[in-house]
């Protein structure tokens, strides 16, 4: 199996894909380990067949997928969409391989539940021993 890289052609997906313009690939006989976060869920495209998804939770595709990203308009998702404004756009056939918790919203969840002072670790109470202590 041999790594490299695959340059994007697209434009728009080069700089709003979230990935930027080069994409690893993999080529060849052989088992890779991909990194990922959550729940790997395998989809089978068919030929026509589309799916929208945010960018940052593609693990991988097949050569045969087009892939490009699509701009979701509306006030509302520019303002407090995050990183949802721009959707992949994976159109078959082929295979895609989908993660559930890309790495940022896995930090993200690390940093949150690292602030503030949490009394029902390690209680039999739990969260009701903070109601019992006024928190």
């Amino acid at each position: 199996m041999q790594v490299g890289i695959e340059f994007q052609k697209k434009l728009g997906t080069g700089l709003f894909g979230g990935e930027g313009f080069i994409m690893q690939k993999l080529e060849g006989d052989g088992m890779a380990f991909v990194h990922s976060g959550g729940h790997v869920i395998e989809k089978v495209l068919q030929p026509g067949e589309v799916l929208k998804i945010d960018t940052g939770c593609i693990v991988a595709f097949t050569a045969d997928v087009n892939y490009d990203i699509q701009f979701i308009g509306g006030v509302k998702n520019t303002l407090f969409g995050g990183e949802g404004v721009f959707y992949a756009v994976l159109r078959g056939p082929g295979k895609v391989w989908i993660q559930t918790l890309p790495i940022s919203r896995l930090a993200g969840r690390i940093l949150s539940y690292g602030r503030g002072a949490r009394k029902e670790e390690g209680s039999i109470l739990g969260g009701l021993g903070n109601l019992l202590d006024g928190d």
